[in-house]
């Protein structure tokens, strides 16, 4: 009898370079109390002087345009004051939001090419989504 034992990777909180800077799952600390610091990435040009806060999630399809809404007005507060303390020109965020059976807004699509990514990533990001989704749907039959 073979075991298939799956090891997954947690990637490190923090990567630096001279150019760029990539929080993942990093609470931003902040002058006054804003009560959403926590966006699931953060990924800092220090040429450009860009920030970029890339929130992930995945709701039922008819909560697309609602969860993408709720995030941008739930994020607005951290970006501006990411701009004054770390002296950015911008910080925005990037919802990349995926129903849980991988229906996508256009605006995801196109997220990819501000990154200088491969055009089919969200096709990528649609797979995983998918094989969550039956991945928790199985568990769920199968629970005893």
């Amino acid at each position: 009898m073979t075991i298939k034992v799956h090891v997954i990777r947690t990637p490190a909180n923090v990567l630096e370079n001279e150019n760029f800077e990539l929080y993942w799952n990093r609470s931003i600390l902040t002058e006054k109390t804003i009560p959403f610091n926590l966006p699931d990435i953060t990924f800092m040009n220090k040429k450009t002087k860009t920030t970029f806060l890339i929130d992930i999630a995945v709701p039922n399809t008819h909560n697309l345009a609602k969860t993408i809404t709720d995030k941008q007005k739930k994020y607005q507060e951290l970006a501006n004051e990411i701009c004054s303390m770390w002296k950015q020109k911008a910080a925005q965020l990037i919802p990349i939001v995926i129903s849980s059976k991988g229906v996508i807004p256009k605006s995801l699509s196109q997220s990819p090419t501000r990154f200088n990514l491969h055009p089919n990533t969200y096709i990528q990001l649609q797979k995983s989504v998918i094989r969550g989704t039956c991945s928790i749907v199985r568990n769920f039959l199968n629970y005893k």
